[in-house]
């Protein structure tokens, strides 16, 4: 929810001043021949601020919640089930920091990437209604996936192999995440996600 609110509040701070941000590049023209062109390339320009600033804000927040929020729930949690948390073996505090923010960022960007590629595709091909149905699906996974990944990403574990575990346990990270877009309840349910995505890890494990 406040990743949501930063996101929302620093595009728009961008969409209000996006034309005096372009002017710093190039000044109004006079001419009513070249102002449209000046309108059209201030938009462009708008949009594409707009979007970026979105991502990085989706990026920052993403980061900051899951290393520390997300993080110390999901310890808490292991350490009430298994008794004790678990920490990769002999590196440091700025080391496991450093990782889990290499590990956070193409978690953070992929979602979005691949979100957004499924939203152009709809637009521009005629599966826009079959799209419509996928991409809430799209987005309950990656939730979901947030929550699962917490002590594995802690455990400093391969990128890779994280994906390779999200893939195999697919239709489970759908179910799960699907209790995340129903209006109003999804606030309580990501308020405990972090604890079901640990439980769900180390019930995995022992297995």
């Amino acid at each position: 929810m406040l990743i949501g609110l930063l996101v929302i509040v620093s595009a728009i701070l961008v969409w209000w001043s996006y034309q005096d941000i372009f002017s710093m590049i190039w000044n109004r023209p006079d001419s009513r021949w070249i102002v449209w062109l000046w309108y059209c390339s201030s938009w462009l320009v708008g949009l594409m601020l707009f979007f970026m600033t979105a991502m990085v804000s989706y990026l920052v927040g993403q980061i900051a919640f899951g290393i520390w929020i997300m993080d110390m729930m999901a310890q808490v949690t292991e350490r009430i089930i298994t008794g004790n948390s678990t920490q990769p073996a002999h590196s440091s505090f700025f080391l496991q920091l450093f990782h889990l923010i290499k590990q956070e960022t193409p978690r953070a960007i992929f979602p979005i990437a691949l979100t957004t590629l499924v939203m152009l595709v709809g637009w521009m091909t005629p599966l826009g209604p079959i799209l419509t149905v996928l991409l809430p699906l799209v987005t309950a996974f990656f939730l979901a996936w947030d929550n699962t990944d917490l002590i594995p990403a802690r455990q400093l574990i391969p990128f890779k192999e994280r994906f390779e575990f999200l893939k195999s346990n697919l239709l489970f990270h759908i179910g799960f995440g699907l209790l995340f877009l129903i209006p109003i309840a999804n606030v309580l349910f990501l308020s405990f996600a972090p604890v079901g995505g640990a439980l769900y890890y180390i019930d995995l494990k022992k297995t």
